[in-house]
């Protein structure tokens, strides 16, 4: 249950491109190598009830989620950057998520997941179910209010994280209006809409390309530190502040 609630969220394992049968086959085969890890922590015989198949599902779905935050951070900055440079009409089919979205969004969310796989972000959310093993033994009684509060938390990072990787890009966006802005009172002359658009396009790509060394600094110290601190804030709340 624990390694299906990382399946259905995770970054690649959930993308709509991979079957139901490579999910399940993923599943079954980490579950044989991971029990070992399970039955060695065990301090209780589990009963198998809705409510502990719930909360064994919570806990997997936890460690995905701590990853597909980033990765739909990553693809509302890049909704937010096609809004303020223009390209918000320009989409493309997102072969993850087998849905229409912006050219720009499309490109980040993609190089957030080619970087992730790059830093072996997928191994470290498997690593993570074994360590949750030892963490929460299975049948340990759970918070679930808790545990779900600490989730709904996490989620909300997605916007926090979204606004940093869009800031520098939207940040120059506004600086080339205000020039502009100040151009057209120089140069009343100046027919400033067929200036206007090509420039603010060109310099919103010129920003992202710029700023995706940063994006990719941030995300290389995010898999070692903050990716281990909110799995261990969500692990600490599942099990009541202990």
């Amino acid at each position: 249950m624990r390694l299906t609630g990382l399946v259905l969220v995770a970054p690649v394992f959930s993308a709509q491109v991979v079957p139901a049968t490579v999910r399940t086959g993923l599943i079954v085969l980490f579950t044989m190598f991971l029990t070992p890890i399970a039955a060695h922590a065990m301090t209780v015989v589990p009963q198998i009830t809705p409510a502990s198949a719930l909360g064994e599902a919570l806990v997997g779905f936890s460690i995905g989620l701590s990853v597909a935050v980033v990765v739909g951070a990553a693809e509302a900055a890049g909704d937010l950057i096609a809004v303020q440079i223009g390209l918000s009409g320009a989409s493309l089919l997102d072969p993850l998520n087998n849905a229409t979205t912006p050219v720009i969004a499309n490109f980040l969310s993609m190089f957030t997941v080619t970087l992730l796989l790059a830093l072996n972000v997928h191994l470290d959310m498997i690593a993570a179910i074994g360590a949750s093993l030892k963490a929460i033994p299975v049948g340990s009684a759970l918070d679930i209010q808790r545990g779900v509060s600490a989730l709904i938390s996490l989620a909300g990072t997605l916007f926090m994280v979204g606004l940093r990787f869009s800031a520098p890009v939207i940040a120059a966006v506004m600086i080339g209006n205000a020039m502009l802005a100040v151009l057209t009172r120089a140069a009343p002359q100046l027919n400033i809409l067929s200036v206007a658009f090509p420039l603010q396009i060109g310099l919103g790509l010129f920003a992202i390309a710029a700023t995706l060394p940063f994006i990719g600094s941030y995300l290389g110290d995010w898999s070692t530190g903050l990716f281990e601190t909110q799995v261990t804030t969500v692990f600490h709340a599942f099990l009541g502040g202990r």
